[in-house]
């Protein structure tokens, strides 16, 4: 049965001036970098293991704190997700005030007070900060940890994992730290279904009473706020406040892969791949080569100027943008060089990747290029010394990381002190170029085979990063069968062509549930090619499509669009309701096998299918049953695509045909966010119901 989406797009508008002639041939040369003044934090020390710091600013009569909570890196096992849980319910009110109440005391006072695993932070005007400041004090020592709180962001947590199952970006997150690091270790290991489903209220408790404590904790007051009264402040919200002492973890090192790898996952649902090539660094703040590693990573991928930026994106068109990072510290952190392509030039993308991350490993910069560089890391950071904060990051970063106590003062003096020969010798050191795992997120029936040309080992994984044995066929290695077969086998597994062919029309009516709500679908359609389609809650119509045979709209609340030449040809390409028939009757139907995948863990023939206007789809047709179980198809509106997948099961007979009674769809755009949409079939009619009149 033909699958009709109504995609619906914003417009957007763009205004531009231009006050003066600017030459623009050149780039503007780099001016001096800034002489640094910054103001020293008062700093306290708390007997229970709190260190407070104060920056006063007087300008606004305003004050925030935060309190942070140096814990390390925390294995959390088997109850995954449990610390990040135990912060969301530091939110839900304490021992004495009911959430409702805690909320409606901060909103009183026109006051910001958030909680979180590592501490929380409250900000308000100075009049009202006190108050503001014991909530967020009271929260932090006397949460109340109810069951019903509990049940609820659980409920919520199992909600986002299933909504980002099909997420590129998400799982390739996932799956880059756990092969990075190890599944064990704190940095890889991660959530599911499965460990959030099993945590208590119990855990929840265990997991605050291990974690939420004075001790190695750091209370910074920015504002209108003196020391003196910082100080007491502290003392009366947090000085009698005792908990487990704290020790920083120790970790064990990771080591790179010796030699560079593809790591490769199948989502068949991207629309791009998402690409990272990393690998492990250990990078402290007070090492010499800090500095010089900070520029050459900023040159490489740091910003719109960057290699990576300039060549995947404005060079080649691959990307709306590339960049680069690289992390510092205690523990080892990773060097991470990303982009999000389009999945026909996911190998192109890599390749440009590893020839800019070789370049900088082997050729110097230029002396412009450094000095551009420098000049625009100044100003940036600079204007980051605006925010008062900073200081008071800056001072706590001192303390955690042992830094000289001038380390910031003379920060853009040690950097613009770097040379082209420094950036080419950490390059060597911290990007590595032969011990890399370039990381693939994507359809790989779209880049798989591109990605074997460049020559490098492959691995399959899972979205879980476990290893696939039975990674998913290309069309190289897909069993010799021919499109018109898979298409035959199918019609007849659905009821056959006789009986196919006595369709007439159909009307289907379903429910569809999303995002909490309850709606109702109706559809009817008429051969050839009339159909309508309309959503509704609550008995009002929300959205409707209509098209006659010649002309058609799309409709959502008062707004209506008529659809386009290219849509109405669409449409009239079909001649029956089983669009198959058209597949093997009409010579202008291009169909080729692209491979087998596996789709609900059972292996599907990927066809793919070009109509006579010259629009592409994707289909799968299950190896065992024949019955088409996922479509794919795309459609471009503003210069973004999204890609419609959509998963039928549950097939029934009705009559002599079979129809599917859930229809699952996905509809994902490029940068990785998906809404998901579960249709169940609760009546089908067929060759009834469905007159000419209901297409005007």
């Amino acid at each position: 049965m033909k699958k009709y989406i109504m995609i619906l797009a914003g417009a957007c508008l763009m205004q531009y001036a231009q006050a003066q002639t600017i030459d623009r041939s050149h780039p503007p040369k780099p001016g001096p970098a800034p002489v640094l003044t910054i103001k020293d934090p008062v700093i306290y020390k708390m007997p229970n293991g709190i260190t407070v710091l104060v920056v006063e600013d007087h300008r606004l009569p305003k004050v925030s704190a935060s309190f942070s909570i140096d814990a390390g890196p925390r294995t959390e096992g088997p109850k995954a997700g449990v610390i990040s849980l135990m912060g969301q319910m530091l939110n839900e009110g304490t021992k004495t005030m009911p959430k409702a109440a805690f909320d409606d005391a901060v909103d009183k006072i026109g006051a910001t007070v958030d909680l979180n695993a590592n501490g929380g932070g409250a900000s308000a005007l100075t009049r009202y900060f006190k108050d503001a400041f014991g909530l967020m004090g009271l929260a932090l020592k006397e949460p109340a940890f109810t069951q019903e709180s509990f049940d609820k962001l659980k409920t919520q947590a199992l909600t986002n994992l299933k909504n980002s199952a099909k997420s590129a970006p998400a799982i390739a997150s996932r799956v880059s730290n756990a092969l990075v690091y190890g599944k064990d270790h704190p940095n890889g290991e991660f959530e599911t279904e499965q460990t959030i489903s099993a945590l208590t209220v119990q855990d929840i408790k265990d997991a605050y009473a291990a974690y939420i404590t004075p001790s190695r904790s750091y209370l910074t007051f920015v504002g209108d706020i003196t020391p003196a009264q910082a100080k007491a402040l502290a003392t009366e919200v947090f000085g009698k406040w005792t908990g487990k002492a704290l020790t920083l973890p120790k970790l064990p090192e990771v080591a790179n892969p010796s030699k560079p790898e593809i790591d490769v996952v199948n989502v068949p649902s991207a629309v791009q791949s998402q690409i990272h090539v990393v690998n492990l660094v250990d990078l402290k703040k007070n090492d010499p080569d800090y500095f010089p590693v900070l520029l050459a990573n900023y040159i490489l991928g740091g910003g719109a100027e960057s290699r990576l930026f300039m060549n995947l994106r404005e060079k080649h068109g691959f990307t709306y943008g590339a960049y680069s990072s690289i992390g510092s510290g205690r523990f080892q952190t990773t060097f991470d060089a990303s982009a999000q392509v389009r999945n026909a030039k996911a190998d192109s993308a890599v390749a440009e990747f590893l020839s800019e991350i070789k370049r900088i490993r082997t050729e110097k910069v230029s002396d412009e290029e450094l000095a551009t560089a420098k000049a625009l890391y100044n100003g940036s950071f600079a204007l980051g010394l605006e925010d008062p904060a900073r200081t008071a990051t800056f001072a706590s970063n001192i303390l955690i990381n042992n830094l000289p106590a001038d380390f910031y003062k003379t920060y853009l003096q040690r950097f613009n002190a770097v040379t082209a020969d420094d950036i080419l010798r950490v390059a060597q050191k911290y990007f590595l170029y032969d011990n890399a795992r370039i990381m693939v997120v994507g359809n790989t029936a779209q880049m798989l085979d591109g990605l074997k040309k460049l020559g490098l080992p492959i691995k399959m994984y899972d979205a879980y990063a476990s290893p696939v044995t039975d990674a998913p066929k290309t069309a190289g290695t897909a069993v010799m069968v021919q499109a018109a077969d898979v298409i035959k086998d199918y019609i007849n597994a659905t009821g056959g062509a006789t009986e196919a062919k006595k369709i007439t029309s159909i009307a289907v009516t379903m429910s569809m549930a999303y995002q909490g709500m309850s709606l109702d679908v109706s559809q009817k359609k008429m051969a050839p090619n009339k159909d309508v389609m309309s959503i509704s809650m609550g008995g009002n119509v929300v959205m409707k499509s209509l098209f006659d045979g010649d002309k058609g709209y799309q409709q959502q609340g008062p707004n209506k669009k008529d659809m386009t030449p290219e849509e109405i040809a669409q449409k009239k390409v079909y001649t029956s309701l089983t669009e198959q028939l058209d597949y093997l009757t009409n010579p202008a139907f291009k169909l080729s096998i692209k491979g087998i995948q596996k789709v609900n863990d059972a292996d599907a023939y990927q066809v793919e299918v070009i109509d006579p206007t010259g629009k592409t789809s994707t289909e799968y047709y299950d190896i065992k049953s024949k019955l088409l179980v996922r479509n794919e198809s795309t459609t471009t509106a503003n210069n973004a695509t999204t890609l419609i997948t959509s998963d039928l099961s549950d097939y029934r007979k009705i009559g002599n045909i079979m129809l599917p009674y859930k229809i699952t769809q996905t509809i994902a755009n490029e940068g990785g966010q998906s809404q998901t949409f579960v249709m169940t079939v609760t009546d089908y009619k067929i060759n009834t119901g469905v007159t000419a009149d209901d297409f005007k």
